[in-house]
């Protein structure tokens, strides 16, 4: 199985469309929070249609009612919360948007821990857990407001691999680790 990840959306439906089409092969999505406006549930729903879609709450989802209002009106979609824990072929994935609930997880818990929230795309292995974030669709860090790569990333469950992508340059940007 492959599943694609990505986080903080922050409501750039541009950037969302080119990366639903980069990601258009994976078999399951996982969000890692800050969509922030309802109507991007419609746009990722849509987008990644009749496969599961395990969303959680990021910093920026303000109108969680709404958010959750959309999201009951495509069965494929799921809300966690702000965490998220569940088998994804065969393998554990947990989700959070923020890097230091990801930092106190215990990665002989999971096989993937993913976040988001920085903007920032990185990769690591510990334990045999890969834990990433896979970078920001927005393409902008609040960090020194710079430009930042649109980026994703896509977990094979069969190989246990994982690899960042960045939209429009067509290879992977956070070179290829090797899990513990």
């Amino acid at each position: 199985m492959r599943v694609a990840i990505i986080s903080d959306i922050h409501d750039n439906v541009w950037n969302l469309r080119s990366v639903l089409e980069a990601v258009k092969d994976a078999d399951a999505l996982v969000c890692c929070g800050d969509l922030c406006a309802p109507f991007i549930v419609a746009r990722i729903a849509e987008g990644f249609a009749n496969r599961p879609i395990h969303i959680v709450f990021g910093n920026n989802d303000g109108d969680m009612y709404r958010i959750t209002q959309a999201a009951l009106q495509f069965p494929h979609v799921h809300l966690h919360g702000e965490l998220y824990c569940g088998e994804l072929g065969d393998r554990t994935v947990i989700a959070t948007h923020y890097d230091t609930v990801a930092g106190v997880l215990d990665p002989l818990e999971a096989d993937l821990i993913c976040y988001g929230h920085d903007h920032q795309h990185t990769i690591d292995s510990r334990e045999n857990c890969w834990i990433l974030n896979p970078g920001a669709v927005m393409g902008y860090t609040p960090v020194g407001s710079r430009e930042v790569p649109v980026s994703y990333a896509i977990y094979d469950t069969e190989l246990h691999h994982a690899d960042i992508w960045q939209i429009g340059i067509g290879n992977r940007c956070a070179g290829d680790p090797s899990p513990l």
